[in-house]
């Protein structure tokens, strides 16, 4: 059986397993008008979660039921199929694109949290990272004609950034507090760094996706989102200059020698070891590096730093925004309570807590303070962040892919940024007359 129907399997036949169980301990629960329950997937937070629920009914008498389900597909399909069958917890996760949290909230199942984010003077609002509150609110004449509002509530955020080795930098005569700012101050360390026998930058760029997000890093930085969008939208060719200076940035990586030999078919995971066994002096991930690193070596002397800037005419854009919210059921009876946990949930003593626990960054920006330095570093770029599921119009999958794919050919000599740019544009036109730009 293939193995992704083979997952799909797998997850329908557990939901199907849990749904007479679900159904009984959801009846229990509204029938007790002091708990709130709520699903959720997340086996890295569980043992901190508990013990905030724990906290929460001490503090103020109620019961926070916390059910878990894993893993994310089969916590996915759970939550589909307690929708159709009105079924769902008073708080839950709806996880997947902006199309289907729209789905969610134009079928009534998600509360509009608005009332609550605006009341004293915006309190609660202001507390977040704007671009974690964006992934799950709705502006007047969104495409999916959805309510204006606020439909999630994020308990934490993330970003992807590029990390550096201290130690590595050390050894290279590098300044272990400077990492390169600017695209040629970083060539200009890489020679450092090979000229006392270091390596450079290793990624998993076997998974495209982290190509994919260090290529629109540096197009939004050379043409600006505008320019992003109208090409997806197809009124920007990808033969443009702006795109073949992208793709020039990728051949100078290759020509300099920049990266670790193997990052073409290399999965994240072992970009995540190489980095935190010192065998790389960069590393492009994620904030949940913070957690895997310390697992792989918890000596690891590292700093975060912005991928470095090739133009000035725009700003680096880095992937982010909230790693995981909680959405409020819009039919539960316990509407109030469940708003007023997730309130409580949100409020930076609780943030800094399940912060410190799980090496996750809190969403809310006043618990910083409170956090280890490093997650503080990602953290502080929040405000540059930007990511797919937040734009207006999105590329044609198999565009994507030619221009991923790409990529990788450039990395490894077969093409040219303009043999690849040509590649890209072919198919983009092979497409036009039955894919439009996804929505």
């Amino acid at each position: 059986m293939n193995a992704f129907f083979a997952r799909r399997w797998l997850a329908v036949m557990i939901v199907l397993a849990i749904i007479p169980l679900t159904s009984c301990s959801q009846k229990d629960n509204a029938k007790d008008p002091n708990t709130v329950l709520v699903w959720h997937w997340m086996t890295d937070r569980e043992e901190a979660l508990e013990h905030l629920a724990a906290d929460y009914q001490k503090a103020k008498g109620v019961h926070i039921q916390l059910e878990l389900y894993a893993p994310s597909d089969a916590y996915a399909t759970k939550v589909r199929a307690a929708a159709q069958t009105n079924t769902l917890p008073d708080i839950f996760s709806v996880l997947g694109e902006s199309r289907d949290l729209a789905s969610f909230i134009n079928s009534g199942h998600i509360a509009n949290l608005a009332s609550a984010m605006e009341a004293n003077k915006g309190a609660w609002k202001k507390q977040f990272f704007p671009k974690a509150l964006a992934t799950t609110a709705f502006s007047a004449g969104n495409q999916y004609k959805v309510t204006p509002g606020y439909y999630g509530v994020p308990i934490d955020v993330t970003n992807i950034q590029m990390l550096y080795n201290k130690d590595l930098f050390k050894k290279a005569g590098l300044n272990p507090e400077k990492p390169p700012k600017t695209w040629n101050e970083f060539l200009k360390d890489n020679q450092a760094l090979k000229a006392a026998g270091l390596p450079g930058l290793v990624s998993g760029w076997g998974e495209t996706w982290l190509i994919d997000c260090f290529a629109n890093n540096y197009a939004f930085n050379l043409m600006g989102e505008q320019k992003v969008l109208d090409t997806f939208r197809g009124k920007v060719p990808y033969t443009d200059p702006d795109w073949l200076a992208v793709l020039g940035l990728f051949e100078q990586l290759r020509k300099e020698d920049a990266l670790v030999s193997g990052v073409v078919t290399m999965v994240n995971k072992t970009a995540e070891q190489i980095f935190a066994t010192g065998k790389a002096a960069f590393a492009l991930n994620g904030s949940w590096c913070v957690n895997v690193y310390h697992g792989m070596n918890p000596d690891l002397n590292y700093g975060v730093m912005l991928p470095p800037a090739f133009s000035k005419k725009y700003p680096i854009k880095i992937w982010g925004g909230a790693g995981s919210s909680f959405m409020v059921n819009a039919q539960s009876s316990k509407l109030n309570k469940a708003i007023d946990f997730l309130q409580w949930l949100s409020a930076p003593e609780q943030q800094a807590y399940l912060s410190k626990e799980t090496a996750n960054l809190p969403a809310n920006r006043q618990s910083l303070k409170e956090v280890p330095a490093v997650l503080a570093e990602f953290a502080s770029q929040m405000d540059s962040t930007t990511h797919p599921t937040q734009w207006p119009v999105h590329e044609a999958p198999k565009v994507v892919e030619a221009l991923d794919k790409g990529i990788q050919s450039i990395l490894i000599g077969e093409k040219t940024p303009l043999q690849v740019a040509d590649d890209v544009e072919a198919m983009k036109k092979s497409l036009a007359q039955n894919t439009s730009p996804q929505p």
